[in-house]
């Protein structure tokens, strides 16, 4: 990754009040370790993470609440209880609060779901 990339990237993160910055940089890097084939880039001015260059997930603040969460690009394939897809038919979302402790298992559970969605085949790798 570029300076230049890095520098953008980590401005998202470090314009954020705390708690909102730290639990965001704490996703950030969770979902950094789940696989060696993740990378971090900057898409709709979120940060994006993608597997063999596919969209595999943003992160992002409600608008209203401030509350980050990560969004999910296949969402409509993964089934857990924790995901809420609202009014969209691709996505879903996996709500934090960050002045909780965060839900490691459940974070990396789903985040393995949707790692598999590519390596099973479901979702089909953009090469």
């Amino acid at each position: 990754m570029s300076e230049a990339m890095l520098q953008k990237l980590d401005k998202f993160y470090f314009e954020k009040d705390e708690p909102i910055r730290t639990c965001l940089l704490k996703l950030r890097s969770i979902i950094v370790e789940q696989e060696t084939n993740i990378t971090e880039t900057k898409k709709y001015g979120m940060p994006c993470f993608c597997y063999k260059k596919n969209i595999l997930c943003y992160l992002w603040t409600d608008k209203k609440t401030d509350e980050p969460y990560i969004l999910f690009a296949e969402g409509k394939y993964l089934d857990h209880p924790a995901l809420e897809a609202g009014g969209r038919t691709r996505m879903k979302i996996f709500r934090v609060n960050p002045d909780k402790v965060l839900p490691l298992k459940t974070i990396e559970n789903i985040l393995q779901s949707a790692l598999d969605l590519y390596r099973t085949g479901i979702v089909k790798l953009r090469k």
